[in-house]
């Protein structure tokens, strides 16, 4: 593969998850946005590694925690929501917003 087509693919990613998280008012489909965001950059941060140096591992590793710290924040994400959603039935932005004190 060439370094435009793992580009291209990051910037697909990256821009559906834009729409996606700017588009929606659910905070699950908003996180899910962000997580295709974080994918598209996570692809591009592949894709220059493996196109400056293949034979290194660093990137690999690099990439491996992004990855595994991109699925913790993801996990915390959802807990918080599920928790949100149990306490007070809440699961759009806009109701999340005026939960103040």
């Amino acid at each position: 593969m060439t370094l435009e087509a793992f580009l291209l693919l990051a910037a697909a990613l990256f821009c559906v998850g834009l729409f996606g998280a700017l588009s929606q008012q659910s905070i699950v489909m908003l996180m899910m946005g962000l997580e295709l965001m974080i994918n598209g950059v996570v692809v591009a941060a592949a894709g220059f590694w493996y196109w400056v140096s293949p034979a290194l591992p660093d990137g690999q590793v690099l990439i491996l925690v992004a990855i595994t710290a991109m699925a913790l924040e993801m996990a915390m994400g959802f807990a918080v929501v599920t928790a949100l959603f149990r306490a007070r039935e809440v699961d759009t932005t806009d109701d999340a917003g005026e939960l103040k004190g």
